[in-house]
């Protein structure tokens, strides 16, 4: 199992200089990995990344959410064509930088929807990531698609409609990736989501409910981490937090952080670090008893 963090705990903006930034940090936190969100696919330079990547010694992910003209669920044939399009690009970046996840909302838009979704808008995304999927397994990469609450997608908010979803995709090479912060709005708990999804789920998202510091909120990681521990999941865990101070004040309004809750992004992901393994290791002991 790899544990990491998302790169926005460290920086808003993708240039050399916040690339360099975010991994170094990354890897000085005690990481295993970095997400890096491709939010500007066109504008990214994965191949300094790779070469940052490389010489830090750290695996990477990478995940976006679609845009309203990318929207993959939409029913305009020309919007879901630009959607591909962008996720093709997307893999480009991952194949450059030795990743093997792209992750996020990449089924639909990362925005709120004022209707329930149209058949005809869950079949064009279902379609287009079952191409997708087919050209990600050719370079060694794997989807996830993550399960976000009602304001950020009309698509999946629970693990079981998500499940439900990738049957539709019919497609081995896309898992679902659940997220404690989305998790804690949608669900019932946190640890049926994760025994329902079982060998399906392939990504996994640590948030506090507010977005700072783990166990200073309301989520229950204790039954999250024993229900990884049950299902036997082995695949990326990673931190995500964000701060006002950091992240740029675009995607601060898409993801509504109207508050800053930290203002320390080492002293953040090092305790998130410590905290992530000294849970996973407190469920080990739980064979001994």
């Amino acid at each position: 199992m790899q544990i990491g963090a998302h790169a926005l705990v460290f920086t808003g903006t993708f240039d050399e200089s916040g690339i360099r930034h975010a991994i170094e940090r990354t890897k000085r936190a005690g990481f295993d990995l970095i997400e890096i969100p491709l939010m500007d696919p066109d504008a990214f330079d994965s191949g300094l990344a790779a070469r940052v990547l490389a010489d830090n010694e750290l695996a990477v992910t990478a995940s976006l959410g679609l845009t309203e003209q990318t929207d993959l669920s939409s029913e305009d044939p020309a919007i879901v064509a630009a959607g591909e399009r962008t996720l093709e690009r997307c893999l480009d970046h991952v194949a450059t930088m030795g990743g093997e996840y792209l992750c996020g909302v990449i089924y639909s838009a990362m925005r709120k929807y004022q209707a329930p979704p149209s058949a005809a808008g869950i079949a064009h995304s279902a379609a287009a990531l079952g191409r997708l999927a087919d050209k990600a397994r050719a370079r060694g990469i794997h989807l996830a698609l993550e399960v976000v609450n009602r304001y950020e997608t009309n698509v999946i908010n629970t693990a079981r409609a998500g499940l439900g979803f990738l049957d539709q995709i019919a497609n081995d090479n896309v898992s679902l990736h659940l997220d404690t912060y989305h998790m804690n709005i949608e669900e019932s708990d946190q640890f049926s989501p994760v025994l329902d999804a079982g060998d399906r789920l392939g990504y996994v998202h640590i948030g506090e409910s507010h977005r700072g510091y783990l166990g200073t909120g309301t989520v229950n990681f204790d039954e999250l981490f024993r229900a990884l521990a049950r299902t036997g999941y082995d695949g990326p865990v990673v931190f995500e937090s964000f701060s006002s101070a950091v992240v740029s004040p675009e995607l601060s309004n898409t993801l509504g952080i109207w508050r800053n809750l930290w203002n320390d992004s080492d002293d953040l992901a090092a305790h998130a670090n410590r905290f992530i393994r000294d849970h996973l290791r407190a469920v080990e002991t739980l064979a001994l008893h």
